[in-house]
């Protein structure tokens, strides 16, 4: 009895083997010519420093230099622009960007885990495939002898 199986390795595992997981560095494009990589590393690079707390603290500092005058100028209208402009979103915008390069740098890790398990489900299929060669083997070692058993009793051995 031959094995009727001939395994048929999926296009996706050589691409996984050459490939690492994604990370949010790594998304500065390269193919996309000078100004795309000069924009996008000047976007990294402002994006990293004003997403520090120390810049929300310098931002923070800025904007309560103006509060005295406007709360000085008695203007309801100019205390809720100094609050929404000055303040909010000056202050807001780095702490928002902290907030959003901790979440990144958490999708990096998951990331990096979810490509370590696929490696590992993908390395225990292949422990799989080898374990029924094995046992393959010896199911046509088996028969094999249980054949000649039959043929030396004068059975028909099919």
């Amino acid at each position: 009895m031959a094995v009727d199986y001939t395994h048929d390795e999926h296009p996706r595992v050589s691409e996984r083997k050459r490939e690492k997981p994604v990370k949010v560095r790594d998304q500065i494009q390269t193919g996309e010519g000078f100004f795309a990589k000069l924009n996008a590393k000047v976007g990294l690079s402002v994006t990293l420093i004003v997403g520090t707390m120390w810049c929300a603290y310098a931002f923070a500092l800025i904007a309560l230099l103006s509060l005295p005058s406007t709360i000085s100028s008695g203007s309801l209208f100019e205390i809720v622009v100094w609050i929404s402009s000055s303040f909010l979103q000056l202050v807001l915008l780095p702490i928002i960007i902290v907030g959003q390069n901790i979440q990144a740098r958490a999708a990096d890790k998951r990331a990096e885990a979810t490509y370590k398990d696929a490696d590992a489900v993908l390395h225990e299929a292949r422990e799989i495939q080898k374990h029924l060669q094995a046992q393959d083997k010896e199911i046509e070692r088996i028969l094999g002898l249980l054949k000649d058993r039959l043929n030396a009793a004068g059975g028909s051995g099919s």
